[in-house]
This record gives structure tokens, C-alpha cells and sequence, in this order.
């Protein structure tokens, strides 16, 4: 062994600086600040490799591909500021109220709409969270069910499409986002199918757990209802047609669907005479703080890769991983339960920037279809994002949940969501055509 010591070493040190709490794009830059030093004394680092940083950098402000995440974070930011959300919320909620689990049937519903929209979990969580924890309870809802399908249902904005999770990870595997999104779709609807199916199991066995909601609120005139519904629920289901429909149809590239959908969102507000100056500015100050911590992110950790390499971090990394015992099994096996742990403890970006540099090199000698691999990474770390006991879904839904749920209630919920996560990532990986189904048939 030559210098890889110190490039575990590295990789070591940059985890302990990392999970202390310092933000992880200086926990990039100052790792590798730090061992680039040590292997310029050392002999093991020629300054010459800094002039490709310029390349690296200029190459990805022109990504393409990079320029959705401001569109789609925009569109999920309009949508949720201007409360379209929640009325969508509300109205399902009146439609589905009158049956058992009709309340929790709305919630998955709309986690769904809302994912196939925004891609944000954090803010899907947080007003579905609000809107609907308190009436479930408040109507005899099984503490740990109301909590678990919130949990579960927010956090599917991290696989349906325009998952910005899929836009980093195709960024950073080396795939087409379009590609990636038509791989996602069907797993994803799996997800979200598992917890209707686990909902009406409920209703039929344990239908104390999810009983039905009275009468007087749910009872609307028929034109009353077809009113909120043309308002609430056509509208963001004809946004999302738009906005996916013309990505998997080759109709336009996801920045440009990004686009079209930032400007659909603005107009469904503006329709409802909810756009404001204010509105906008709160949305475009939450597009450029996200916006810019992901360029930060990426910036430092190219510079962190750059240096790791350099030290022959990333050949260790990848002999070691095609060398386990089972090969492609057990790389596969590996790689899940590394990013499952990390992301008990870390964002889904952070990981993106520190794990799939590491597994992707492996995954292609091996052979890997890297679509399947990045679908299968994307429903592990939502896996990882709702587990406790420091799942990020958990605590998204812990800052606005009422008194009467406890901690341990919230994130003892996620269990039966884990599960049926667990059972679809098996499934998905036993038959990968549920990712290539759809992106063979657009291809023909």
C-alpha cells in the first residue's frame, strides 16, 4: 500500500468533522485543505491537479441538467406559500372523509400529488402535518397510524418525480435525469400503493384504529363539492400532467418542464388571488438558499474528490468493493447498508456528494444498470429518511405536532412504514423491470 492510508485517514476524518455538526460543504473544502497539505509533504500530491478544479467547476454551472433544481424547488415553494396545498388537502379529506381510513387514504393521496409537484419533503411534511395530525386525532385516529402516514406519505417526495434527490443523483451517476424519472415512477406509485393497501387492511380488521369522520363534516352540497374540487384538485393534478407528462412524452427536458411548471404554479396562484409580491419573494428566497447550498456542496466536495483520488482513495475503494465475496450480490448488499446508515444520521445531499462517487466506479465494473442502482439508492434513502431514531421525516413532523403525540409515539409510527418500504426495495430488486418498464417503452 502506498498512500491510501491517508487517503482513509481523509475519509475518516472528514466523517468525525462532519457528524460534530460543522456544515458539510467546509467539512469538504477543509479536509481537503488539510490532507492536500499532508500530501504535498509527503510526495503523494502534485499541485498540478488544482488546475482541473476550473474545469470541473465551469463544467458544472453548465450542467443542464443542474438547472431544474431552482424550477422544481420553486414550483413546490409557490404551491405550499400560497396554501394551494392545503386546500387540495382539505377538499380529498371531504371527499374521502365519510369512510373508515378516509382521512388517512387523503393524506397518502395528496403526499403523493404533492411529491409528483414539489419534490420537497420538509415542506410536504410540515403542512400535512399541520392540516391533518390534529383532526385525526382529534376523531378517535390511532396515535401511531395518524403520525406513520404523514411520515411516510411526506416523504415520498424523495422518489416520485421531480425528485430533487434524482436530479442530484443523476448528476452524480452519470444518467439522464429523464431517464431517472421514468425509473422512479413505478416504484414510486408502489410506495404510496402499500400505504393505501395497508390503510383499507386496517379499516377491514382494525377499524377502531381509523374511524370514519362525522357526518356534519363531511357533508357538502353537490355543487358546493364540484366547486372545490374544480378549485382545489383539478388544477394541481393538471399541473403535474403537464409538468411529468411532457418529460416522459420527449416533449421537453425536466429544466424546461421545471420552468413550465415554476410559471403554472405562479398562475394557479394568481387565479386564486394569492400572488403576491410577498409570495413571490418568500418563494424565491427559499429557491436560493436550497439552490446555492447544493452548489456549495458540490463545489467543495469535487475539490474533496479531487484530492482523495489523488491519494488513490477512490482505487481502494473500488478494488474493495468489487472484490466482496458474492460480487454483484454483495456489492449490492454492501452499498444498501451503507447508505441506509448514512442516512439515519445524514441528508439525502450530503450523502449524494459523499457516497455515490465511492460506489458508482465499483457499480459500472460490476456491470450495474445504473438507473436500477440509482432507483434503488433513492428508495433506501427514503427508507433511511423516515427511521428512527434521527429519520429527518420524524423531526420535520415533531416541530408541529401537537402535545398530546409524544416523541417516542412519532417515531415509533415509521415502523410499519419501514416494512412496507423494505418489502418494495426487495421487490424492485428481485424484478428490475419495474424500473426499465417504462424507459424501454419510450424508447420504442
Amino acid at each position: 500500500m502506498g498512500f491510501e492510508w491517508l487517503a482513509i485517514l481523509m475519509f475518516v476524518g472528514f466523517f468525525i468533522i462532519l457528524m460534530s455538526g460543522y456544515p458539510v460543504a467546509f467539512s469538504f473544502a477543509g479536509t481537503a485543505i488539510v490532507f492536500g497539505l499532508i500530501g504535498l509533504m509527503v510526495g503523494a500530491f502534485d499541485l498540478n491537479r488544482l488546475l482541473l478544479l476550473p474545469n470541473i467547476w465551469f463544467g458544472t454551472m453548465s450542467n443542464f441538467t443542474l438547472l431544474a433544481i431552482p424550477y422544481f424547488v420553486f414550483l413546490g415553494a409557490v404551491l405550499e406559500k400560497s396554501g394551494l396545498a392545503e386546500e387540495l388537502l382539505e377538499t380529498l379529506g371531504i371527499i374521502l372523509g365519510r369512510l373508515r381510513g378516509g382521512l388517512a387514504l387523503a393524506v397518502v393521496i395528496v403526499g403523493t400529488l404533492l411529491a409528483a409537484t414539489t419534490g420537497v419533503v420538509a415542506a410536504t411534511v410540515i403542512v400535512m402535518g399541520m392540516l391533518s395530525l390534529p383532526v385525526m386525532l382529534r376523531y378517535g385516529y390511532d396515535k401511531k397510524l395518524a403520525a406513520g402516514v404523514i411520515v411516510a406519505s411526506g416523504t415520498l417526495a424523495q422518489l416520485i418525480p421531480p425528485s430533487l434527490v434524482l436530479v442530484i443523483l443523476s448528476d452524480q451517476i452519470g444518467v439522464s435525469v429523464g431517464d431517472l424519472f421514468l425509473g422512479a415512477l413505478i416504484p414510486g406509485l408502489m410506495l404510496s400503493g402499500s400505504y393505501l393497501l395497508y390503510i383499507v387492511g386496517l379499516a377491514v380488521f382494525k377499524p377502531e384504529m381509523v374511524p370514519a369522520l362525522p357526518s356534519d363534516l363531511v357533508n357538502l352540497k353537490r355543487k358546493d363539492l364540484t366547486q372545490k374540487i374544480l378549485k382545489a384538485v383539478i388544477p394541481p393534478i393538471l399541473l403535474i400532467f403537464i409538468v411529468l407528462g411532457s418529460i416522459f412524452f420527449g416533449l421537453a427536458t425536466p429544466t424546461e418542464a421545471g420552468a413550465v411548471g415554476a410559471v403554472g404554479a405562479c398562475l394557479l396562484a394568481f387565479f386564486n388571488k394569492r400572488l403576491t409580491p410577498q409570495l413571490l419573494q418568500d418563494a424565491a428566497h427559499a429557491t436560493a438558499v436550497i439552490t446555492a447550498l447544493v452548489l456549495m456542496i458540490l463545489f467543495c466536495s469535487s475539490l474533496f474528490g479531487l484530492v482523495f483520488d489523488a491519494l488513490g482513495g477512490k482505487t481502494l475503494i473500488t478494488s474493495l468493493l468489487t472484490g466482496l465475496p458474492g460480487g454483484y450480490l454483495g456489492f449490492i448488499i454492501v452499498s444498501n447498508i451503507a447508505i441506509f446508515l448514512l442516512g439515519v444520521f445524514l441528508e439525502f445531499i450530503e450523502i449524494c456528494f459523499i457516497a455515490m462517487p465511492l460506489f458508482v466506479p465499483a457499480a459500472q465494473a460490476l456491470g450495474i444498470d445504473m438507473v436500477w442502482f440509482g432507483v434503488v439508492m433513492a428508495i433506501n434513502l427514503q427508507t433511511a429518511f423516515i427511521s428512527p431514531p434521527v429519520g429527518f421525516s420524524l423531526f420535520y413532523l415533531q416541530s408541529v405536532a401537537p402535545k398530546e403525540i409524544s416523541t417516542l409515539e412519532i417515531h415509533k409510527s415509521a415502523l410499519p412504514f419501514m416494512v412496507l418500504q423494505f418489502i418494495v426495495l426487495v421487490i424492485v430488486m428481485i424484478f428490475p423491470q419495474t424500473v426499465r418498464w417504462l424507459i424501454d417503452l419510450s424508447s420504442v
